[in-house]
């Protein structure tokens, strides 16, 4: 009974978490029907829509389309200051699979669904001598725990994103005033950096590139890719580049300068991470560590003291 217990909670644990994965993780944006179609448009060969549609992967087919549905029924039921919250985090952390708000939140109600009704099912098997109190109080935490595991991985998400475009900085902004200080223009040193590096960064000024060419004002595409980001360094450099272009100061030497500020500060960033290092390593070492020490220098003094004339007068026998 305990193995199959075990089972059922490792298939409903696992069966949530990899939901949300799928629905977080991050791949190529490109439309997978219009995938497919090109491909069979190089091979030459004639397919029926519906055969193209079945061809398409279980998640594109069933997993997303009916978490959209859900979420639009979520969506009559959530603010829409939450809605926006909800978006702008998901611009952070680089709309990771297209993920749309509604669908963002219909994940979190079956996450939740799926954790509160592992509980209830958990205790209607083996919990039944709990009261009624401490039912509800467990499943109300499966409940909470479902609905805010989407968010800690999205949260996940944008930490990271932020941290790959903090560490490439100061490596761009070299490249940014090489090329400038070659003779090309601020567009063109952007296309560099988006041809040379295939990253967070990179990409960042690729979209930037396109919104230029698409009519948007370079300090607007700026301006809307340092709120993207959501990166303190990414936006006093984009208030120092949109400042020199307002003001006519030379563009190579804002950006040099701005280059040994970001080299500097990265710098000071791995110098904070080597001073909280100490810190925590403290709880593997006391929890791990330590105590094996102990364990290894004093049972043999222990057993000498139970051969010892002393054996008597410690413990009494």
């Amino acid at each position: 009974m305990n193995l199959i217990l075990m089972l059922i909670i490792v298939l409903v644990v696992g069966g949530a978490i990899t939901l949300v994965i799928v629905g977080m993780r991050s791949s190529s944006r490109e439309d997978p029907l219009q995938a497919r179609l090109a491909e069979y448009a190089e091979r030459g060969e004639t397919a029926s829509l519906e055969e193209i549609e079945l061809s398409q992967p279980i998640t594109e087919r069933i997993i997303y389309p009916l978490a959209r549905r859900l979420g639009e029924i979520a969506v009559r039921f959530t603010p829409q200051n939450a809605l926006q919250t909800t978006a702008h985090r998901l611009e952070l952390a680089g709309n990771p699979r297209g993920l749309e708000p509604t669908s963002f939140w219909a994940f979190r109600f079956i996450a939740a669904v799926l954790i509160g009704g592992l509980m209830l099912f958990l205790m209607s098997i083996g919990l039944k001598n709990l009261s009624w109190g401490n039912k509800l109080l467990i499943v109300t935490g499966g409940l909470a725990f479902g609905f805010y595991m989407p968010e800690l991985f999205l949260t996940s998400k944008i930490q990271r994103r932020q941290k790959e475009v903090r560490k490439a900085m100061p490596d761009a902004l070299d490249l940014l005033t090489i090329c400038v200080e070659a003779g090309l223009g601020f567009d063109g040193a952007m296309q560099k950096v988006y041809e040379k590096w295939d990253n967070e960064l990179g990409r960042a000024f690729g979209r930037v590139l396109r919104e230029i060419q698409l009519g948007k004002l370079r300090r607007e595409a700026l301006r809307d890719m340092a709120d993207r980001l959501g990166v303190s360094e990414m936006t006093s450099f984009v208030a120092a580049v949109v400042q020199s272009e307002q003001l006519g100061v030379s563009m190579a030497k804002v950006l040099r300068i701005q280059s040994d500020q970001m080299r500097v500060k990265r710098r000071q960033q791995a110098e904070e991470e080597a001073h909280k290092a100490p810190i925590k390593m403290l709880i593997p070492m006391a929890i791990l560590i330590f105590p094996s020490i102990c364990i290894v220098l004093m049972t043999p003094a222990f057993l000498m003291l139970m051969r010892s004339a002393l054996k008597g007068l410690m413990f009494g026998g």
